[in-house]
C-alpha cells in the first residue's frame, strides 16, 4: 500500500513523501527509526475524499456493527476459537453484505499468513486505527481477546458521548427549524395579503413594515431561487461543517460559547484520554499510542496538542508538558493527573480515571443543556413573533388612530 505522510523533524522543516508500507503502523514505525514524527497521513498518491464523503461513501457499515463485530470476536477467542472460524461465525451472523464480504475478506488474508492488524488496515474505512492498533498489540501479547474487548468499550463509550451530545441539539434544532419555516411561509402567503390591504387603503408603512414587505415581495417573486438557496445553504453548511477544515473552525468558534465551549473541551478530553490509556494499557509503544490518538481526536488544535505532546515526549519531555501549556483546550485537571501519574508509574490508569470522568460529567452536563436552552428558544421565539407582529400591526394601528 501506498501512503502520503507529512513527516516533521528536529531543527528541519515538515516533509511530505510518498511511502510504500503494508499499513499505517509499518509507516509510523519507519518515520520513528528515522528520528522523525508522522504529523499527517492519507492512504493513496495524494486524493482523499474530504472528510464529509469519506464517512458515508464506500463504507456501508454502521459503527455500532463495528462494535459489535469486536465484542463477538473477543467472546469466541476468549473461549477458545481460532481466529479465521471466530471470523467465519461473524460472517455468517452478520446481516449486512457489506460487512459479511469484509469478514470474508480478513479470514482469507489471516489463512493466507497476513496477521489480522495487517487485515484490518486494509479496510481504514471500517475500522479506524485504533482498532488495528490494538489488534497488533494484542496479537503481539497473546491477549488479543482482551484487546477486542477494549476495542468494543472503547467505541461504545464514544458512541454513547457523541449520542448525548446528539440528543441535546435535537430539540433546538427541531425548533429553529420550524421557526424558519413557519416565516417563509408567512412571508410568502399572508404577507402579501396584508400588503395589499394596506396598499388600498392608502396607510403610511414604517420602515420595518416596508423591509417585511421588500422582502416578501422578493420571496414571492423568486420562490423557487430562495427554495434552492436554501437547500444550497443547508447543503453546503452540512459540508463546511463535516469536512476537516470547517469542523475545526466550529469546534474553535464553540469555544467561545458559554456552557457549550467547556462541553466541547471535556468531550475532546474524555476522547482523548481514553483511546490514550486503552492503547498504553495494551503495550502500545507511547509515540505510536499519540499517533493514532492524533487521529482518533482529528480536530485542528486539539489533535494539534496531542502531536505537539508527541514531539516532546520525543525529546524526553513529561507527556503533560504539552498539555499543561494548553489548558484552554485540555481543563488543567487532565494535565495534573497526567502528571501524577508520570510520577507515579501509572499514566494508563490516571488516562482512565480523566475519561472516566469527564464522560461521566459531558453525560450530566447534556442533561442539563436542555433546560438551559428552553429558555435561550422561548427568547428567540418571542423576539422573532414581537418583530413580526409590530410591523404588521403598526400601519392597522395608525389606520385606526386616523378615523
Amino acid at each position: 500500500m501506498r501512503f502520503r505522510a507529512t513527516i516533521r523533524k528536529e531543527g528541519a522543516p515538515e516533509e511530505t513523501r510518498l511511502i510504500e508500507a503494508p499499513s499505517r503502523f509499518a509507516v509510523y514505525e519507519e518515520v520513528q527509526k528515522e528520528g522523525g514524527v508522522v504529523v499527517g497521513l492519507t492512504e493513496g498518491t495524494g486524493f482523499a475524499l474530504p472528510a464529509w464523503l469519506s464517512l458515508t461513501i464506500g463504507t456501508g457499515v454502521r459503527r455500532a456493527e463495528v462494535v459489535r463485530m469486536a465484542k463477538n470476536l473477543s467472546a469466541m477467542l476468549a473461549a477458545g476459537l481460532s481466529l479465521s472460524r471466530a471470523l467465519s461465525v461473524v460472517e455468517r451472523q452478520s446481516g449486512n453484505p457489506r460487512l459479511k464480504k469484509i469478514a470474508v475478506g480478513i479470514a482469507d488474508a489471516v489463512r493466507k499468513g497476513s496477521s489480522f492488524h495487517d487485515a484490518l488496515a486494509a479496510y481504514p474505512k471500517v475500522f479506524p486505527p485504533f482498532f488495528a492498533a490494538m489488534a497488533r498489540a494484542g496479537e503481539e501479547s497473546g491477549s488479543l481477546a482482551n484487546a477486542l474487548s477494549i476495542v468494543a468499550l472503547q467505541m461504545e463509550r464514544s458512541e454513547e458521548l457523541a449520542r448525548k451530545i446528539k440528543g441535546a441539539m435535537i430539540y433546538p434544532s427541531i425548533v429553529i427549524t420550524v421557526i424558519v419555516i413557519v416565516g417563509i411561509l408567512m412571508l410568502i402567503y399572508v404577507v402579501p395579503t396584508l400588503t395589499k390591504t394596506f396598499t388600498e387603503l392608502g396607510v403610511q408603512i414604517p420602515l420595518a413594515t416596508r423591509i417585511i414587505v421588500a422582502l416578501s415581495d422578493f420571496m414571492v417573486a423568486h420562490t423557487a431561487l430562495v427554495v434552492l438557496a436554501l437547500v444550497a445553504l443547508v447543503g453546503g453548511g452540512a459540508a463546511f461543517v463535516r469536512s476537516e477544515r470547517g469542523g475545526a473552525l466550529v469546534v474553535r468558534g464553540a469555544l467561545f460559547l458559554p456552557v457549550i465551549g467547556e462541553l466541547v473541551r471535556e468531550t475532546y478530553s474524555a476522547r482523548a484520554a481514553r483511546t490514550l490509556s486503552s492503547l498504553l494499557s495494551s503495550g502500545v509503544p507511547v509515540l505510536n499510542a499519540l499517533a493514532i490518538t492524533k487521529e482518533v481526536v482529528h480536530t485542528g488544535a486539539f489533535a494539534a496538542v496531542v502531536a505537539d505532546a508527541g514531539a516532546r515526549v520525543r525529546k524526553g519531555e513529561p507527556l503533560s508538558a504539552a498539555f499543561a501549556e494548553n489548558a484552554n483546550l485540555y481543563p488543567i485537571l487532565m494535565s495534573d493527573m497526567l502528571a501524577v501519574g508520570e510520577e507515579t508509574g501509572k499514566v494508563a490508569e490516571m488516562l482512565k480515571q480523566i475519561a472516566e470522568f469527564y464522560e461521566d460529567d459531558v453525560a450530566q452536563k447534556t442533561k442539563d443543556l436542555s433546560t438551559i436552552i428552553e429558555p435561550v428558544l422561548m427568547l428567540l421565539i418571542g423576539t422573532v413573533v414581537g418583530i413580526f407582529a409590530v410591523s404588521m400591526i403598526a400601519p392597522i394601528y395608525s389606520l385606526s388612530s386616523a378615523f
